[in-house]
């Protein structure tokens, strides 16, 4: 295909582009590059200024990661016996707090009041129920998740105040909630 030359704009389209390009403001004139310098910026680094990184060859082991996922939490605290009994439902929890159809804002405040009394009475192994939650998937661009409580819990007792009393949290055994509910195991008071 060969083309005949450049093509015009109709009456229409200028009409068009007349309206558009009334309505827009340009962008500010630049002395380098595209946009005026912003002193807020920081300036790009060398690579000499980077940190050296040490050599891996193969046959190497690999250092273990440090940083953790928020939500995840640390390889099991607590003594394997008791851990077995705990994931098999043998143990019994001594409190449960129930945090269906709350929201994040009532949730939240709650559990921490739950699990700060819960230690200063010197209980252990609390159940914490989310529920699953509902499939809340609107087929958008940005997956959302399913349970909002399911998923923000563990993070929360992960994190301060809750984490200097919680030793352990892991998923509840089918008799005590499954996938929705969570064991919480307190460290002794001291």
């Amino acid at each position: 295909m060969s083309r005949k030359g450049p093509r015009g704009l109709t009456p229409e389209d200028r009409e068009l582009w007349d309206k558009v390009s009334s309505r827009t403001t340009p962008l500010p004139k630049a002395s380098k590059g595209i946009l005026p310098e912003n002193k807020d910026l920081p300036r790009p680094v060398s690579p000499a200024a980077l940190p050296k990184s040490t050599e891996f060859r193969i046959g190497d082991k690999a250092k273990p990661a440090t940083a953790m996922l928020p939500g995840s939490m640390p390889t099991v605290q607590m003594d394997k016996k008791s851990y077995g009994r705990l994931k098999r439902g043998k143990l019994k929890p001594e409190g449960k707090i129930d945090l269906h159809g709350m929201t994040l804002a009532q949730a939240h405040p709650r559990l921490i009041g739950f699990i700060t009394d819960a230690h200063a009475n010197g209980k252990r192994l609390m159940l914490v129920i989310t529920g699953k939650g509902k499939d809340r998937d609107d087929g958008g661009p940005i997956p959302t998740p399913r349970g909002i409580l399911k998923h923000h819990v563990p993070g929360w007792l992960n994190a301060p105040p809750l984490k200097s009393m919680v030793l352990e949290v892991t998923d509840a055994h089918i008799r005590h909630g499954g996938g929705g509910a969570f064991y919480v195991y307190l460290r002794r008071r001291r």
